[in-house]
C-alpha cells in the first residue's frame, strides 16, 4: 500500500461526500414538484408525455396499485427487449450482421436489464448490433434505474407521510426521474467521457492488418452514451466483453475516476434525500456514516490484500515490492494504467453498489481481495448500494435495527415517529429471507450436478465453488460483475441466474412498498424518553452490526468452504 493509493482513495470519498447535499437536495425538488433550474426544458415535455399516455399526474397511487403498475411496466419492457432480441438479424443497425440471440441467452439478457442487474453471459461486441445496444440495452439501463429510484423515493414518502393511504404516482415518479436525475446528467456526463477518448461512433468495424500480418478486428460504436448511464444508473452492463477495463470504455485514470464517482453519487444523494423528505436531515447523515465505514472497511481489506501480494509467488523469487517502476503487490488482471490502488477502489465501489462494473477480473484477486466484492453483494449491497435500490435495501435494515432496539430497553420500536409493528417486521424479514435463500439453494444444486453446474466452472477445489456462489450472489443481489472463470452461457446458468435475477429484484421490492404502505397510514407520535434516537453514532454503529450480523451468519459457512479456505491453502503454499 502507498501513500498515493490512500491520498485517491480519500479524494474519492470527499468528492462523494461533497456531491451528497447539492443532488440530494435537488432530488427533493424534484420528487417533491418544486422549482429546479432545469423546469423551463423539461416541464413542456413533461406535460407532452402526460399527455400523450394519458397518466393523470394528480392522480396518487396506493402501494398496491404502485406495486402492479411497476410490474407491468417491467414486464413489458422485458418482453420487449427478449423479442428485439431474438429478431436482431432483421433488424437495422446491425452492420456486423450478427444473427439473432438464443432463446436462453435472450431470456437472461432481457431479465438481466430489466432487474437493473445487467449480467452479461455474452460478448457484447460479437453479439449485439447497434440498435440493440442502444434501443435495448441502454433503454433499460435508463428504465431500470429510474424505477429504482422511484420505488426508493415511495418508501421515503411512506415514512414521511403520516395517516396517508397513498405513496405517490408511479408514473410521474419514473418521468420526473428519467427527465431530471438521468438523462441531463447523461448527456453531460458523456460529453464528458468522450473527452477522455471513450468512442462514440456508428461505423462498421475496422479492420487492420499489423507487422505480424495477421488481421484484427477493431470493435468499436456506440459506446460513451452507454457507458455514463451504466454508472449513472448503476447497472454496470458494458459496451464490450473487457468492460471498464476495456480502453474504448475507460481511457485514462480521470475517465476512471469519473465513472467510480458516476456509481455512487446519485446512491449518496439519496441519503440527503432520505433526511430531507423526512425532516430529519441528522438521520440521513447518520445512514450516510455508517455506509461510509462499510466503505472504508471494504476497500481497506481489498486493497491490503492486492498489495500483499501472493506469498507462493514470494517463496519462488518474485519481487511484489513496490517501487517507483513497478506497482508491487498482486497485478495479475488489473490494468496497468490503473494500478492496485485504483483496481481495488473500483472493485469495492461496485459491488457496494449494485452496479457490477469491472476495471479488472474479480477471479484474478487474492482469495481475501476477491472476497470483498462478494461479501459486499453479500450484505444487500446497501453500502450506498444501487441507484433506489440501495436506499430502500438500507431502510430495510433501519426498520430492523430499531426493531432490535427497541426490544432491548422494552419499548414499542418507533422511527422518525411511526412505530414498527410486528406486520412490517414480517415484511422486512421477508425481504431478508428470500435473498440467502435463492443464493444458497440454486448454488448448492450447482456444486452437487457435473452435469449442469460444475462443468463450466474453470477451477477446481473452493475457488471453483466462488465461481458458482459468485454467480448467483451476483445475479440475485442484482448486481451483475461476474467473478469470472465460469462459463455462464448454458441453458442451465442463463435460466437459473435469469430467474434468480427476478426474484432478487421483484420478491423483495413488494416486501418493501408494503412496509411503505403500512408507514404512510400511521399516526406519527412524539419522541419520548424511551426513543432509541436514529441520528447519533450509537444508531450508526448499530445499522452497521445488524447489517454485518445478518451478512456474516448467513454466508460465513459458504464463505468458509470458499475464498477464506483457499486463502488458508495459500498461506501454506498450496495449490489447487
Amino acid at each position: 500500500m502507498t501513500l498515493n493509493g490512500w491520498f485517491q482513495i480519500l479524494v474519492f470519498l470527499l468528492a462523494i461526500l461533497a456531491v451528497t447535499a447539492p443532488l440530494g437536495r435537488f432530488m427533493t425538488r424534484v420528487f417533491t414538484r418544486e422549482r429546479t433550474w432545469l423546469d423551463p426544458v423539461l416541464k413542456p415535455v413533461e406535460r407532452l408525455i402526460y399527455r400523450l399516455t394519458a397518466v393523470d399526474d394528480q392522480r396518487e397511487m396506493r402501494w398496491t396499485e404502485y406495486a402492479v403498475a411497476m410490474l407491468l411496466f417491467s414486464a413489458v419492457s422485458m418482453v420487449i427487449l427478449y423479442l428485439l432480441q431474438r429478431v436482431q438479424q432483421w433488424l437495422p443497425w446491425n452492420p456486423q450482421g450478427f444473427a439473432a440471440v438464443p432463446p436462453a441467452l435472450a431470456f437472461n439478457t432481457a431479465a438481466s436489464f430489466t432487474t437493473n442487474t445487467n449480467w452479461q453471459a455474452y460478448s457484447g461486441e460479437s453479439t449485439m448490433s447497434y440498435l440493440i445496444q442502444m434501443a435495448g440495452l441502454a433503454y433499460h439501463n435508463f428504465a431500470s434505474a429510474a424505477v429504482g429510484i422511484a420505488l426508493a423515493i415511495a418508501f421515503i414518502r411512506g415514512i414521511a407521510q403520516k395517516e396517508k393511504d397513498s405513496i405517490g404516482n408511479f408514473w410521474v415518479d419514473l418521468v420526473r426521474c428519467t427527465l431530471w436525475v438521468l438523462l441531463p446528467f447523461c448527456i453531460a456526463g458523456a460529453l464528458l467521457l468522450v473527452s477522455q477518448g471513450v468512442v462514440q461512433n456508428l461505423r462498421p468495424y475496422d479492420k487492420v492488418t499489423p507487422i505480424d500480418a495477421k488481421e484484427q478486428v477493431i470493435a468499436q460504436g456506440p459506446v460513451a452514451s452507454q457507458e455514463i448511464i451504466k454508472e449513472w444508473g448503476t447497472n454496470g452492463g458494458g459496451f464490450f466483453n473487457a468492460n471498464s477495463a476495456h480502453p474504448f470504455e475507460n481511457p485514462t485514470p480521470l475517465s476512471n475516476f469519473i465513472e467510480m464517482f458516476a456509481i455512487f453519487a446519485i446512491s449518496a444523494g439519496l441519503t440527503y434525500t432520505l433526511g430531507d423528505m423526512t425532516g430529519s436531515r441528522r438521520h440521513g447523515w447518520a445512514v450516510w456514516a455508517a455506509m461510509a465505514f462499510l466503505f472504508l472497511a471494504g476497500v481497506t481489506t481489498a486493497y491490503w490484500s492486492e498489495a500483499r501480494g501472493n506469498p507462493m509467488l514470494a517463496s519462488a523469487g518474485a519481487d511484489q515490492t513496490a517501487t517507483e517502476t513497478s506497482p508491487g503487490g498482486n497485478m495479475e488482471g488489473k490494468e496497468v494504467r490503473f494500478g492496485i490502488a485504483n483496481s481495488a477502489l473500483f472493485a469495492t465501489v461496485t459491488t457496494d453498489a449494485s452496479c457490477g462494473a469491472i476495471n479488472g477480473w474479480h477471479d484474478s484477486f487474492t482469495p481475501l481481495g476477491g472476497m470483498v466484492p462478494l461479501v459486499n453483494i453479500m450484505l444487500g449491497e446497501v453500502i450506498f448500494g444501487g441507484v433506489g435500490a440501495g436506499m430502500y435495501g438500507i431502510l430495510v435494515f433501519i426498520v430492523l435495527s430499531v426493531f432490535i432496539a427497541g426490544l432491548m430497553v422494552g419499548r414499542t420500536p418507533e422511527y422518525l415517529g411511526k412505530k414498527i409493528q410486528a406486520y412490517d417486521v414480517q415484511m422486512a424479514m421477508l425481504v431478508v429471507l428470500v435473498f440467502p435463500l435463492t443464493i444458497l439453494v440454486l448454488t448448492g444444486i450447482s456444486v452437487l450436478s457435473p452435469t449442469f453446474g460444475t462443468s463450466s466452472i474453470a477451477n477446481p477445489g473452493p475457488h471453483g465453488l466462488a465461481e458458482i456462489l459468485y454467480a448467483f450472489t451476483s445475479g440475485t443481489g442484482n448486481n451483475g460483475s461476474a467473478f469470472g472463470g465460469l462459463n455462464a452461457n448454458t441453458n442451465w446458468y442463463n435460466i437459473t441466474i435469469g430467474f434468480a435475477m427476478l426474484i432478487g429484484r421483484f420478491f423483495m421490492i413488494i416486501p418493501m412498498l408494503a412496509i411503505a404502505g403500512s408507514l404512510g397510514r400511521k399516526k406519527r407520535v412524539a419522541p419520548s424518553p424511551g426513543t432509541f434516537p436514529v441520528t447519533t453514532p450509537l444508531f450508526s454503529a448499530l445499522l452497521v452490526s445488524v447489517i454485518v450480523i445478518v451478512g456474516a451468519l448467513t454466508f460465513f459457512p459458504a464463505l468458509s468452504l470458499g475464498p477464506i479456505v483457499e486463502h488458508l491453502l495459500m498461506n501454506q503454499g498450496q495449490v489447487f
